[in-house]
C-alpha cells in the first residue's frame, strides 16, 4: 500500500513539474494621476542574463496584458508608455508558479513636455471577432439622439419586426442582456424597453451568434448585449444633453375618413443626465432620460378580402402623448485588491395616453359602416435592484463571481370603447393589470489553466406573473364573454454549466454543456370557458455548445460552431386576455404554447488587415415546434367577421444563410462599413387546432423563399470638428407563415460637430428620410385575404446638444 502511494505522490509531483516548465505572466497598466487604464502600453520581456528581448505584447482596451508560454527562468519586464516614465519588475521563476500576476501597475506621467505628441486609443467602430461582433456607438452619428433601437438599425444581421423586437438572421428569438445580465429594462422575453433606452448612454452593444454554455440556453437566434458607458477618471465629472425631435413629418397613406385621424409632425423634448463620482476605492454614478412627447408608435392599415365577395378596409392609428423617466444608479465598491461589489438600480416609469378612431370602410360601396373611438390610458413601470460580488484569487484568471437580482415589472392599462355605428351604440371598458416578480441568483467560478480556462456555475430564477382583469360590458358589448378576471403564470428554473476553452498555437478549443430544469405552470379562472384545463409542465434540457477555431495566419481565423437553444413562451405570448385596439383585428395569447427548439451550425471566416476587415459566416437553423401569430377568422358574430391574430406552435422550419460584414478605412477621413445577410427560410406544412374562440382548424402550407438584408455607411471627417454619416439600409420581401412580408428600406443622415474646445457637442440627425421604412404584409388564410401595412412613426429629425465636464 505505501508503494502504491508513494508511486501515486511521484506522478503527481512529476506531472506538475511537466505542467510548469512555462509561466504566464499578467498585469494591468493604469495612469496614476487620473486611474485611467492605459492601451497600447509596450511590454518587452528581457533576459536578465544577457538583457536580450525575449518576447513582448501591447495592453488591450483595458490597459491589461498576458505574456504566455515563457520559459521558466530570471527576467526584467520593462513598461514604457509615450509620455510616461518607464517602469521595470524583475521576474525569478522556477516552476512553482505557473502564473505571474503583477496587478495595477501606475505609470507615473513625464515631467518632460508633451504637448507635441497626442496619442488617443480609440476603439473600432466594428470590431467582428468570430465569437462576438462588437459595435461602437461612438462614431454613431446618422441615428444620434435616438434609442438603442435606432443605433441598432444600421448594425449587420439586425431587423425589427411589426412589434418592435429584434431580429438576428431572420428570428425575433433573441435575448437582450444590459451589461451582461437581464434587466427589467428589456424585460424577460420582451424588448419594448430598447426604445426608451439613449444610444448617447451606451458605450458598445455585442451581437454573439452562438454563445457559449455559460449563457442562459434561450434565444435561439442569438444575444445582444448593451454595454452601458462607465466614467474612469477620478474626482466628479459627468454630462448633460438636451434633444428636441419632430417625427411624423410626412405621411405614407392618406388617413381613412374619421375626425381624428393620425398624429404628424411629433415634438419630442428629452432631457438627460449622467453623473459619476470616483475615490480611489469606490465610484458613484447616476443616470436619466426623460421623454416627453407624442408619437405614432402604431398606424395600422388592414384590408380584409372574403371569399364571399365582401371587401373592408380599417386603420388604427395609436396616437400617443407620453410621460417617461429612466433612472439608473448604483455604487462600485473596491473592497479590497481582490474584492469587489456593485450595488445597482433602475426606476423606469411611463404614463401613456393612446387615442384612436378606427372605422370599418365596405370598400364595394365604399361607405363607412363602423366608428370604434378609443381611448387607453396605461402606466408601465419597472424596479431593478441587483447586486453583484467579485473576488479574484492571487493567480490571474482565477476568480468567483456572485450575483444576485429583483425585478418587479407593473402594467396597468385600461381600455375604454366608444362604439357608435349602425351596427350597435354601446360603451366597453376593460382594464389589465399585470405585476411580475422576478428573482434570480447566479454563481461564476473561472480559472485560467496553461492554455485555457474553465468556467462552471449555477443560476436559479423564480418568475410569477398573476394578471387581474376587470371588464364593464356596455350595450351588445363586443368583448367576448366568459374570459374569467384573472391569471397566473409561474416559471422556476435551475440551471448548471461547465464551459473549458484550449488556445494553442494554430487551433482553440471551447467546449460545454449547459443543464436547465423548467418547472411552468398556467392558472386560469374557472369561469374561463375556452380553454378546458390549466396548463402546467415540467422538462430537463441539455444544450450544448461547441466551438474549433483554426488559426490560418495572423490575419485568417477560420471557425467551426454548434449550438442547441431554447426559446419559451413568455406571459404576453401566453396571455388569454385580447387586445382590442382594433375591435375586428384581435390580438390574443394562447396559454398552451409550448417552448421551441433549435439546433445550429455556422462556419465563420475572419480576415483582418491594418485599414479593414472582412467577417463572413455561413449558417444552418433547424427549429422544431416554432411559434407565431395565426390569423384566423371568427364567423360567429351575425353583423361581421373578426379577425383573430392567435399564438400558435406552427412545427417545423430552417433558416439557412450567408452574412457578410465588410469595414474598410477608405482614407484618413472617410469610413466604410458594408453588410449582407442573405438566407432562406422554410417553412413546413402543418396543421393546428386553435381553442379560442371556439375550437377550429388552420393550415400552413409550405414555403421556401430566400430573404436579405443590405446595410451600408458612410463617415466622413470634415473641417471644423465635423463629422457627417450617410446610411442606407434595405430588407427584402421574405416569407412568414400564412404569407410574405414586403420589402422596405430606409436611408439616415447625421451630422456631429465638436464645441468648447470638445467638451460639448452638437448633433442634426434624420431617419428614413423617405418614410419608407413601414411595414407591409400579405397573409391569406380559410375564407379570406389580407394586406397589414404599419405605417408607424419611422421618419424623425433630432437636434441634440451635449456637454461633458
Amino acid at each position: 500500500m505505501i508503494k502504491h502511494t508513494l508511486a501515486i505522490i511521484l506522478l503527481i509531483f512529476s506531472f506538475l513539474a511537466n505542467a510548469q516548465e512555462t509561466i504566464t505572466i499578467t498585469g494591468q497598466i493604469i495612469d496614476q494621476d487620473t486611474k485611467e487604464a492605459l492601451p497600447f502600453v509596450t511590454i518587452a520581456i528581457n533576459d536578465e542574463a544577457t538583457n536580450t528581448i525575449v518576447t513582448g505584447t501591447i495592453t488591450d482596451d483595458n490597459g491589461r496584458f498576458e505574456i504566455k508560454n515563457l520559459k521558466t527562468g530570471k527576467y526584467i519586464v520593462n513598461i514604457t508608455y509615450l509620455g510616461f516614465e518607464a517602469v521595470q519588475k524583475k521576474i525569478v521563476s522556477s516552476g512553482l508558479n505557473p502564473i505571474f500576476d503583477l496587478g495595477k501597475i501606475e505609470l507615473k506621467p513625464s515631467a518632460e513636455a508633451l504637448e507635441a505628441v497626442t496619442i488617443k486609443g480609440k476603439r473600432a467602430t466594428v470590431n467582428s471577432a468570430l465569437d462576438k461582433k462588437s459595435f461602437s456607438l461612438e462614431d454613431n452619428v446618422a441615428q444620434s439622439g435616438g434609442s438603442v433601437v435606432d443605433a441598432m438599425k444600421t448594425m449587420p444581421g439586425v431587423a425589427f419586426d411589426q412589434d418592435g423586437k429584434v431580429i438576428l438572421r431572420g428570428s425575433d428569438k433573441v435575448v437582450v442582456l444590459i451589461d451582461g445580465k437581464q434587466s427589467s429594462l428589456t424585460g424577460f422575453g420582451n424588448q419594448k424597453g430598447l426604445n426608451n433606452i439613449p444610444a448617447s448612454n451606451i458605450e458598445r452593444i455585442e451581437i454573439i451568434n452562438n454563445p457559449s454554455a455559460k449563457y442562459d440556453a434561450n434565444g435561439f437566434a442569438g444575444i445582444v448585449n448593451i454595454i452601458y458607458k462607465k466614467e474612469k477618471k477620478t474626482g466628479f465629472n459627468g454630462d448633460v444633453g438636451l434633444s428636441f425631435g419632430l417625427g411624423a413629418l410626412s405621411k405614407r397613406k392618406e388617413d381613412t375618413p374619421t375626425n381624428y385621424g393620425s398624429f404628424s409632425v411629433n415634438p419630442k423634448l428629452i432631457p438627460s443626465f449622467n453623473l459619476n463620482y470616483r475615490t480611489k476605492k469606490i465610484n458613484y454614478f447616476l443616470q436619466s432620460e426623460f421623454i416627453i412627447q407624442e408619437a405614432l408608435p402604431n398606424n395600422e392599415f388592414t384590408t380584409r378580402n372574403y371569399d364571399d365577395g365582401r371587401n373592408i378596409s380599417s386603420q388604427v392609428p395609436e396616437n400617443r402623448r407620453q410621460f417617461r423617466s429612466i433612472i439608473t444608479g448604483g455604487i462600485d465598491w473596491e473592497l479590497s485588491e481582490n474584492d469587489a461589489i456593485t450595488f445597482s438600480g433602475m426606476f423606469d416609469r411611463e404614463k401613456h395616453i393612446d387615442s384612436s378612431q378606427v372605422a370599418f370602410i365596405d370598400l364595394n360601396t365604399n361607405t363607412r359602416n363602423r366608428l370604434y373611438t378609443w381611448k387607453e390610458e396605461e402606466i408601465t413601470s419597472f424596479i431593478n435592484v441587483a447586486a453583484n460580488y467579485k473576488h479574484t484569487f492571487a493567480q490571474a484568471g482565477h476568480s468567483l463571481a456572485a450575483n444576485a437580482q429583483y425585478t418587479r415589472g407593473l402594467e396597468d392599462e385600461s381600455y375604454f370603447l366608444n362604439d357608435s355605428s349602425a351596427v350597435r351604440i354601446g360603451r366597453d371598458m376593460t382594464n389589465i393589470r399585470a405585476i411580475e416578480h422576478t428573482t434570480s441568483l447566479s454563481t461564476d467560478y473561472a480559472r485560467a489553466l496553461r492554455s485555457g480556462k474553465i468556467e462552471v456555475g449555477a443560476k436559479m430564477r423564480f418568475r410569477n406573473l398573476p394578471v387581474d382583469y376587470t371588464i364593464n360590458r356596455g350595450n351588445q358589448s363586443i368583448i367576448y364573454p366568459n374570459l374569467g378576471d384573472f391569471s397566473k403564470w409561474t416559471e422556476n428554473l435551475y440551471a448548471f454549466y461547465g464551459n473549458y476553452l484550449l488556445e494553442k498555437e494554430r487551433f482553440d478549443v471551447e467546449a460545454g454543456l449547459r443543464a436547465e430544469q423548467t418547472d411552468v405552470s398556467y392558472k386560469l379562472d374557472p369561469q374561463n370557458t375556452y380553454y378546458e384545463t390549466n396548463d402546467a409542465y415540467d422538462y430537463f434540457e441539455l444544450f450544448p455548445s461547441v466551438r474549433f477555431t483554426y488559426k490560418l495566419n495572423d490575419k485568417n481565423k477560420l471557425s467551426i460552431f454548434y449550438n442547441r437553444r431554447v426559446d419559451r413562451p413568455g406571459e404576453p405570448e401566453l396571455r388569454i386576455f385580447p387586445k382590442y385596439d382594433d375591435p375586428e383585428l384581435l390580438k390574443v395569447g394562447n396559454p398552451y404554447l409550448r417552448p421551441q427548439f433549435t439546433n445550429s451550425v455556422e462556419i465563420a471566416h475572419r480576415y483582418n488587415w491594418s485599414s479593414g476587415s472582412l467577417f463572413s459566416a455561413v449558417y444552418h437553423r433547424q427549429i422544431k415546434g416554432a411559434y407565431q401569430r395565426i390569423f384566423s377568422v371568427d364567423n360567429s358574430n351575425p353583423e361581421y367577421d373578426i379577425m383573430n391574430r392567435i399564438y400558435q406552435n406552427t412545427g417545423e422550419s430552417t433558416n439557412t444563410g450567408i452574412e457578410l460584414l465588410f469595414s474598410q478605412d477608405l482614407t484618413e477621413k472617410w469610413k466604410l462599413t458594408a453588410s449582407t445577410n442573405i438566407y432562406r427560410n422554410s417553412i413546413n406544412a402543418y396543421e393546428g387546432t386553435l381553442q379560442f374562440p371556439f375550437v377550429r382548424t388552420f393550415n400552413i402550407e409550405k414555403s421556401s423563399d430566400i430573404a436579405g438584408d443590405f446595410k451600408l455607411s458612410n463617415t466622413f471627417t470634415l473641417p471644423w470638428n465635423v463629422e457627417a454619416q450617410v446610411t442606407g439600409l434595405y430588407y427584402s420581401k421574405r416569407n412568414i407563415p400564412q404569407g410574405e412580408e414586403l420589402a422596405r428600406s430606409s436611408i439616415d443622415f447625421g451630422l456631429k460637430k465638436s464645441i468648447l474646445n470638445k467638451a460639448g457637442e452638437i448633433t442634426l440627425s434624420a431617419s428614413d428620410l423617405f418614410n419608407n421604412f413601414g411595414l407591409r404584409q400579405r397573409v391569406s388564410g380559410e375564407g379570406f385575404a389580407a394586406v397589414y401595412e404599419n405605417y408607424y412613426e419611422t421618419q424623425i429629425v433630432r437636434l441634440g446638444m451635449k456637454y461633458k465636464f
